[in-house]
């Protein structure tokens, strides 16, 4: 099947499964689910060029009218995507959201790393969730207003969070760079804007590496902390996406001596 025989038979399979009725929509139909001029109503865009791609014809949509199809058929994060993968053979630009948390299979997953400290941060790198380990080694969040829970915040704004990083330079400018890119990546240029004037007025150690633009990636690496309780301590780290919620990434932190890990497991309990 080609992919142009693909969208068409996606469009009209999701197209089925509406009820007419819920958007004012009446009449006797001799097949489920809405009409093709109902959708392209829904959609704003001509009948006629609904019904081509339906029918496998007329050429590529654009990403406009992909996305106006997905408002009228109501489709969910993931049936949009693969209508742009169908369409235009590549996902849809991410479209940033405030933070939401996140679901308690996910903070269920993340205690169950009882050794190895876990958050979970928005593409503005707000903390939204975190485990037993991480309030361990790195801070206590639950202590922390929703506002201060800023990974940059922290590192620019909080004197015992800066003290206890072993290269407080490299690690303000690697995570600067980071915080571009995710920033971007996430199509959250424009909501991340207040953030960067506040930091950039609090601290012009953040002002002068934001003014440099370098870009860099988390991906994974080595972190090293001067813990008050463990000492020195090494983690190995590990970025990892959030299926489904773009703007959302986990960040795993792993001991690299077991004696540590033992003794963040202990704390912890």
């Amino acid at each position: 099947m080609t992919e142009t025989k693909a969208l068409g038979s996606f469009l009209r399979d999701r197209r089925s499964r509406l009820d007419p009725a819920t958007f004012g929509f009446s009449g006797r139909r001799r097949t489920p689910g809405l009409r093709r001029e109902e959708v392209a109503q829904r959609a704003n865009i001509c009948p006629t060029w609904y019904t081509w791609l339906e029918q496998g014809r007329g050429g590529a949509p654009s990403p406009d009218v992909l996305n106006r199809i997905a408002n009228g058929l109501m489709l969910t994060e993931p049936e949009r995507e693969h209508l742009f993968m169908l369409g235009l053979g590549r996902p849809p630009e991410v479209r940033f959201r405030a933070a939401e948390g996140i679901s308690p299979r996910l903070q269920r997953l993340i205690d169950t790393l009882e050794a190895s400290p876990a958050l979970v941060r928005t593409a503005a790198w707000d903390i939204v969730a975190w485990n037993r380990a991480a309030t361990v080694v790195l801070t206590d969040y639950d202590r922390l207003a929703p506002v201060d829970r800023n990974i940059l915040r922290l590192l620019f704004c909080n004197p015992a969070i800066r003290q206890h990083q072993h290269d407080w330079d490299a690690m303000a400018r690697f995570v600067v760079g980071a915080f571009r890119a995710d920033a971007v990546r996430a199509g959250a240029t424009t909501e991340i804007a207040e953030l960067v004037d506040e930091l950039s007025k609090a601290s012009p150690e953040f002002e002068a590496l934001w003014r440099e633009n370098e870009v860099s990636s988390l991906g994974e690496g080595t972190k090293r902390l001067k813990h008050p309780v463990l000492g020195d301590i090494e983690l190995e780290y590990s970025g990892f996406a959030v299926d489904g919620r773009p703007d959302l990434s986990l960040v795993v932190y792993n001991p690299v001596h077991p004696t540590v890990a033992h003794r963040i497991r202990t704390l912890a309990q």
